[in-house]
């Protein structure tokens, strides 16, 4: 079974009964962090649990030391993943507001955890779901305790410390899921030190979308990840973001894509610009 895949709205519509399916709601607002869970509230998919990304996704911020996400301690997620009814063959749909990148970090913590198969992002989040008419539940989901084990696969890592010494390598890939002139340092609307990490490449994360939210044809996919990895090992691809979230994205893409899955480093920007050693470049 691929490691990414897909649902569309009217696949998941006619699949809402179905035994073992567990739905987790996935909203998120950088700028209103409450925004998810009143969402959530006002209607959301029936049967669906909502995975907060601050409170459930990530573990604590710890200032000078962590970026603005840091990845959850394993075990407790665990544990959350087993009081939303997650088994270890269940089928996981996750969703949010459409372009998907918080659905995506969910993605890529489930497969951290060892799940692999039978975990979907619904193709063009919410959005879809309301151009095809379906309707949201004010109902509180059913209750179950599921009995989902996993243990990080601490290889889909990199951090700080090892990225800093292969920075310069002929092999390495290193991506960045900003936004052009966020990665090239014109602008920095969150973090208070702009720019890259040096010999990144830009490869911002809504490129993974065509103009209907929806993700990109895998063909079209694989042809935007081969541009960035030239004559390299795919094996050797890192992704960074502001703060490992929307780095997520581009390795869910990279996977539906065909190519296997790459490393995250999970501090991301917010975490480089702690130490002042770490290099910093601007521009392309």
């Amino acid at each position: 079974m691929p490691l990414a895949q897909l649902i569309t709205p009217q696949q998941l519509a006619e699949r809402l009964d179905a035994p073992g399916l567990v739905i987790l709601d996935c909203r998120f607002a950088l700028e209103d962090v409450d925004y998810g869970q009143r969402s959530y509230a006002e209607g959301h998919i029936a049967g669906a649990h909502f995975a907060d990304l601050e409170r459930d996704l990530s573990g604590p911020v710890i200032k000078g030391r962590t970026g603005r996400h840091p990845l959850p301690d394993p075990q407790r997620l665990v544990e959350r993943l087993r009081e939303w009814g997650v088994d270890n063959d269940s089928e996981v749909v996750l969703y949010d507001d459409g372009p998907g990148a918080y659905a995506a970090r969910a993605w890529w913590l489930l497969a951290w955890l060892g799940k692999r198969d039978g975990v979907f992002i619904l193709d063009g989040g919410l959005k879809a779901w309301h151009a095809a008419h379906l309707p949201l539940s004010l109902d509180p989901p059913l209750r179950r305790e599921g009995s989902f084990s996993g243990e990080p696969d601490m290889k889909l890592l990199i951090d700080a410390e090892h990225l800093v010494k292969h920075l310069g390598e002929a092999d390495l890939t290193l991506i960045d899921a900003r936004a052009l002139p966020r990665f090239r340092g014109e602008v920095e609307p969150i973090d208070p030190v702009a720019g890259h990490i040096p010999g990144a490449q830009c490869a911002a994360f809504t490129d993974n979308l065509g103009g209907d939210g929806r993700f990109l044809p895998a063909a079209q996919l694989k042809q935007r990840f081969a541009e960035k990895l030239g004559d390299r090992s795919p094996g050797q691809l890192v992704s960074y973001c502001g703060s490992g979230v929307t780095a997520c994205h581009n390795l869910f893409a990279l996977a539906l894509a065909g190519y296997p899955l790459g490393r995250l480093y999970a501090g991301s920007w917010s975490e480089w610009i702690n130490a002042p050693q770490h290099p910093v470049a601007t521009g392309d």
